[in-house]
């Protein structure tokens, strides 16, 4: 047994504890961050002009902090991308995570130094919460890939500008870097396709006992791993035991994984964004990730379908339910206030606040009223393929408003690695699935204002050949679940199967 993981038991043994201590009291460890985040930035140019030294309470601080995207915070970001110091935070951020937006361009997100450490501890302390519940160490005696974005960063004005998953690579603890791979050259690499096999030529060969990514870009790298040798990715890594992810739900990928590594293997859900790191995967028998209420950020929530309302309720941890969609709002110690990153979350506990991501609140179909959101339209997929021998590659559903022939209905583009025998009964089993899951939907089907879904079947590799055609194959990007428009509906389908 390697020396990494016995040390890791007893180390993970003390940070579960102390996680678990302070997950029970959550409330109060968010009091301690909300309290700490508004002394700490009230004589910046942001904590100036909204009175921070006034602030006392959650109730004022509402009162003066208005709810903002990123297109309303722009103008302070330029300040600092101009080297203007104390602006959102004090000094000025180490770095700028550059990430891609719909309205606003390219988005500059801040990472402070204090901001940065929680990103990296908390990936950390993921791995530790798995071993400590599941006594399985063995990973940090082989080689890790985390496929990510480039490394490579430029500067303005004293800050370094990247990706938060290039960035990231920076911070390897000495201890992995030999287990880490692949290499930073390959890892340099622009094109998504020949980094792929770049990654490949590093670590077909190699002892591989952790993967990392996210599903859909991991599973191109291991679909070309079958093809390169013939075997399962289990059989080219016997010690490949565990698999960390984020950005979208793991569940429509599972079959796939598991068919082309040829086992089983435990997956540990993460929650990083680049305005901070919300949540990860603390078990591997309860659903849901642990919110973290003590990682440099203070939550707030709005239930999704008030969000745009005039005056939309808007709550602390401590008045949430189970049930609820929320739109989550960040205030953090890298100067992100009343920040709304688009994502809706639902508890599923309170104590401790357990969560799950439940979509985009810019991604959604109500074109009709019906207000469908990914989790109901991923579940409705789930309960048809998982343990049916049906394996979905890839999928979005967009609405049809003016069909040639009949009412309208949403259109959902399915691209499959072993298809239903009869494509018209996998439809139907959905769309009652998803009736009995969203009863806005079951009445505008039951009234006759939509027709059930239909399935537009997309040929093998067409989403990757969509996503190459607008600049957006690998690296953090990834497909909506869910349209209100045709946009990608429309793209999507020139690589419709004949």
């Amino acid at each position: 047994m390697n020396i990494k993981s016995i040390l890791a038991k007893p180390f993970a043994k003390q940070i579960a504890a102390r996680f678990y201590k302070q997950s029970k009291n959550a409330v109060k460890m968010q009091q301690k961050v909300f309290k700490k985040l508004i002394a700490d930035a009230k004589e910046t140019a942001f904590g100036k002009d909204h009175n921070f030294s006034k602030i006392k309470s959650y109730q004022e601080f509402k009162k003066q902090v208005p709810i903002r995207d990123y297109e309303a915070l722009k103008h302070y970001v330029e300040r600092i991308i101009e080297g203007e110091s104390d602006v959102l935070w004090k000094g000025k951020p180490l770095y700028f995570a550059k990430t891609s937006g719909t309205t606003s361009g390219a988005k500059y997100i801040p990472l402070t130094k204090e901001s940065m450490p929680m990103h990296i501890k908390a990936a950390r302390n993921s791995l530790l919460m798995y071993i400590n519940e599941t006594q399985n160490a063995d990973f940090l005696n082989g080689k890790m890939i985390f496929l990510q974005g480039s490394p490579e960063l430029k500067e303005k004005n004293g800050i370094n500008i990247g990706r938060l998953s290039g960035i990231t690579a920076h911070y390897i603890p000495k201890y992995l870097m030999k287990n880490r791979l692949p290499s930073w050259e390959t890892n340099c690499i622009e094109d998504w396709e020949s980094k792929i096999e770049a990654v490949i030529d590093e670590t077909i060969n190699e002892d591989m006992t952790l993967i990392g990514g996210i599903p859909p870009w991991v599973q191109m790298y291991f679909e070309r791993i079958v093809e390169r040798t013939g075997k399962k990715v289990g059989e080219v890594f016997p010690n490949f035991n565990l698999f960390a992810y984020g950005g979208v739900n793991y569940e429509p990928y599972r079959n796939k994984f598991e068919e082309l590594i040829g086992r089983k293997v435990d997956a540990i859900e993460m929650y990083p964004a680049s305005e901070g790191f919300i949540a990860y995967q603390d078990s591997q028998t309860e659903t849901g990730m642990m919110l973290l209420v003590n990682n440099g950020i203070f939550y707030e929530f709005i239930p999704s379908e008030e969000f745009f309302n005039e005056n939309p309720t808007r709550i602390s941890l401590a008045d949430v339910k189970i049930g609820v969609n929320y739109v989550i709002i960040l205030n953090t110690n890298a100067g992100l206030w009343g920040y709304n990153i688009g994502d809706t979350i639902e508890f599923l506990s309170i104590k401790p606040p357990r969560i799950v991501v439940t979509g985009r609140i810019k991604h959604f179909i109500s074109a009709f009223g019906e207000h469908v959101i990914g989790k109901e339209v991923e579940d409705a997929i789930n309960s048809q393929t998982v343990g049916t021998g049906i394996s979905v590659t890839e999928f979005t559903v967009a609405p049809q408003i003016t069909p040639q022939i009949g009412l309208p209905y949403h259109e959902w583009f399915i691209e499959f690695d072993q298809k239903p025998t009869d494509i018209e009964d996998f439809a139907n089993k959905i769309d009652a699935a998803l009736q009995q899951q969203n009863s806005y939907y079951f009445d505008l089907i039951k009234g006759k204002i939509l027709q059930p879904l239909k399935i537009t079947v997309i040929e093998k590799g067409g989403f990757n050949k969509y996503m190459k055609s607008v600049g957006k194959l690998g690296g953090q990007n990834k497909v909506p679940r869910l349209s209100n428009d045709r946009k990608i509906a429309d793209e999507l389908s020139k690589f419709e199967q004949k």
